[in-house]
């Protein structure tokens, strides 16, 4: 069997298997049993190609019954599994760990791949993608080895970071204390997507002296509860809830110290591309629907004087205007991985900087042609297109929940302050 057919066989398999199992189990506010490890080791990507080859496949079958999903509230378990077992989650690790370290624009693709197609699979990546970038950056030889393994295998890390009702997005109150060879954690969490679907839930927690540490707990640790609460109007079947943290033990082993954001490293803007191109990937998803609809069921205008909807001088003008922002976002989101990819070359104060700053331009323009292709949909499609059996109203609300993870309007600041006075723009998460 040649490369190419070994590698449509194992997507094939993956999707046949999506296909024929039971349907998906509808959204509960109850906790919510641990989903079953791996039985079988995940495929292994081998670079950057299969990689997007392995995502647009998927994508075809994650579009379907998407809408749906939406509608009901279905999580999507098995969409899920396919995905992970796709190798996908594991394109990250270091080839010096077992992983194909695929380029992040590469990376960037993928994701953006996958969310035009159904925005909340990508979205639950999201988290386990940082996570594999902090252990590269952070963990010891030792936790790369286990940890890195078990990507490879096919388990999925959720999170257990942001809390609710803290003063602001970076003051953690949950607490983690040593004893003996494990430590403590004790805390509420809230924002926790991909917690409910994970193998291993990293949990952010400080000690007495307000360090700050990653603690990988089982998904079915004792006293780690996950609630499946998520009630925003969009991004509906991410499970963004809450995990309870009750006197969770965890070995020392599995404890990494969070030192990334305090060197030169790209954990921030790693962070934020992927989040960029979800919101690319919406924004193509919506410019799908809005042709599609537009040419089977949209009427032209009265003082059109055409005959059909796709021969409307202001139509054709504005899917025009869409696609070209699209085409500038998705060539900022390329340039954006590019720059991540010099910086773990060879990171310094500059390619540091350069990452963080092309990557906060890449999240502007993404955010805003999510918003206005999800907008304009409605205008160019016509009122039909509000009807709800269409539910195309996602794709809108989607766009408006995603792009509110941070405050995008502090990125022409930080890009601004960096061209107009140097100033370098800070490191953490959310930058």
């Amino acid at each position: 069997m040649t490369q190419i057919h070994r590698r449509r066989s194992i997507v094939s398999a993956a999707i046949e298997q999506l296909n024929n199992a039971t349907r998906l189990r509808v959204n509960s506010p109850e906790p919510f049993a641990p989903r079953p490890l791996p039985a079988a080791p995940a495929h292994v990507v081998r670079d950057d190609a299969e990689a997007i080859e392995i995502a647009k496949r998927l994508a075809v079958a994650f579009a379907h019954g998407a809408s749906e999903r939406d509608r009901e509230g279905w999580l999507p378990l098995d969409e899920l599994d396919a995905y992970s077992q796709s190798g996908l989650w594991g394109i990250t690790v270091p080839k010096a760990y077992g992983g194909a370290e695929v380029s992040y624009a590469t990376l960037a693709e993928v994701i953006r791949i996958i969310a035009a197609a159904d925005s909340s699979i990508a979205q639950i990546t999201q988290n386990h993608i940082a996570l594999v970038a902090h252990i590269a950056f952070d963990a010891t030889d030792a936790q790369k080895r286990e940890l890195f393994g078990l990507v490879l295998k096919g388990y999925r890390f959720g999170n257990a970071f942001s809390e609710r009702d803290s003063r602001n997005v970076a003051a953690f109150e949950t607490r983690v204390v040593e004893q003996g060879d494990h430590v403590v954690v004790n805390g509420k969490k809230f924002y926790t997507t991909g917690a409910l679907l994970a193998h291993i839930v990293p949990i952010v927690a400080v000690n007495d002296e307000g360090k700050v540490f990653l603690v990988f707990a089982d998904r079915d640790a004792p006293g780690l509860t996950v609630v499946n609460d998520w009630t925003s109007f969009g991004q509906r079947v991410t499970a963004s809830g809450t995990v309870l943290v009750e006197n969770v033990r965890v070995p020392k082993s599995r404890v990494v110290r969070i030192d990334a954001f305090d060197n030169q490293t790209a954990a921030g803007p790693i962070s934020q591309i992927i989040q960029s191109a979800i919101d690319a990937g919406i924004a193509k998803g919506a410019l799908d629907e809005t042709i599609a609809f537009i040419r089977s069921k949209s009427r032209p205008w009265i003082d059109s004087g055409k005959e059909q909807a796709t021969e409307d001088p202001f139509v054709i003008a504005t899917i025009g205007t869409i696609a070209l922002k699209l085409h500038a976002a998705e060539a900022l989101l390329e340039r954006a991985g590019r720059k991540i990819d010099a910086a773990l070359r060879t990171p310094n104060e500059e390619t540091v900087a350069e990452a963080t700053l092309t990557t906060a331009e890449s999240k502007v323009l993404t955010t805003e042609i999510a918003v206005e292709a999800t907008n304009r949909l409605f205008e160019l499609a016509g009122t039909r297109s509000t009807l709800a059996e269409h539910n195309l109203d996602r794709h809108w609300r989607n766009a408006r929940v995603h792009t509110l993870h941070d405050p995008v309007r502090w990125k022409p600041f930080h890009i601004g302050n960096y061209v107009l006075n140097g100033v370098n723009p800070p490191r953490h998460a959310w930058s």
